[in-house]
């Protein structure tokens, strides 16, 4: 196993760097204008002006917000209601139709909706990102309660546990590994929903920035703005991940 790991990270190693050697040979050789792809240095001037003037950490932490808030509204209405889901078929044949439809209708058309229902303050932005994860993180949720061993069921029914108790005890345990993927799955999309958040009437936000940049064709700074949002993404990554170490110990994966 530990020799995996040191492969894993090795490999992780080198593919990084093998990246950022062909964005340096493409750029600093001149076969791409920087019109189109800006150098690393470009990027990180970018970086460290908007260090400097102090726009770096306010616009990091409106889009951290905004991200965090809308997907946990979210998970906080999609996890008793795909519960239900699984386990109720008069629930199910209520609220799936609906679901399902929903889920497919592009989140970018619901925007003048959104601001015509809730103006064009943080309320609007937070449900386009509830709008942008709920509808599949709810039936993610009943397909992984779904798949908890019915045999568990009975024998805690057998021993003369309730409904509640059924849930608490039983279904909530076994289905908890699989929640916090679908946890960690859906923050990931809530953040590829940011920029449709920030694009109406928004201020601060990496996606405010990208947006605003591309009226100037400022390449270097919508690549600045891209990659922190991947690289705040990759931290709540990292942060679920070891949320799951810390709850369910005992899950274990082919790459762990």
């Amino acid at each position: 196993m530990r020799s995996g790991k040191k492969t894993y990270r090795w490999l992780s190693i080198v593919s990084f760097f093998v990246i950022m050697a062909a964005w340096c040979l493409i750029t600093y050789g001149g076969l791409v204008k920087p019109l189109f792809v800006p150098s690393p240095s470009d990027v990180i001037h970018q970086l460290v002006l908007a260090f400097q003037d102090g726009s770096l950490w306010l616009n990091c932490w409106a889009s951290t917000r905004r991200v965090m808030v809308g997907w946990f509204l979210s998970a906080l209405v999609a996890l008793p209601c795909g519960m239900l889901m699984a386990r109720s078929p008069k629930f199910t044949a209520i609220v799936q139709p609906v679901i399902e439809f929903v889920r497919y209708l592009p989140v970018v058309a619901l925007v003048p909706l959104t601001i015509l229902y809730l103006g064009i303050g943080e309320t609007q932005k937070y449900i386009i990102i509830w709008l942008g994860t709920f509808f599949q993180l709810v039936l993610m949720v009943c397909d992984t309660v779904a798949s908890v061993d019915k045999n568990q069921i009975n024998a805690a029914r057998t021993l003369g546990a309730n409904k509640w108790q059924v849930y608490k005890e039983v279904i909530f345990p076994a289905s908890l590994p699989g929640l916090l993927d679908d946890f960690r799955l859906t923050i990931g999309w809530a953040w590829t929903y940011l920029v449709v958040a920030e694009m109406v009437a928004a201020s601060d936000g990496l996606g405010y920035i990208i947006l605003k940049s591309q009226r100037f064709l400022a390449t270097d700074v919508i690549f600045m703005g891209l990659f922190l949002i991947g690289f705040i993404g990759l931290v709540t990554d990292f942060l679920m991940k070891l949320l799951t170490k810390l709850l369910v110990p005992w899950r274990r994966r082919l790459t762990d």
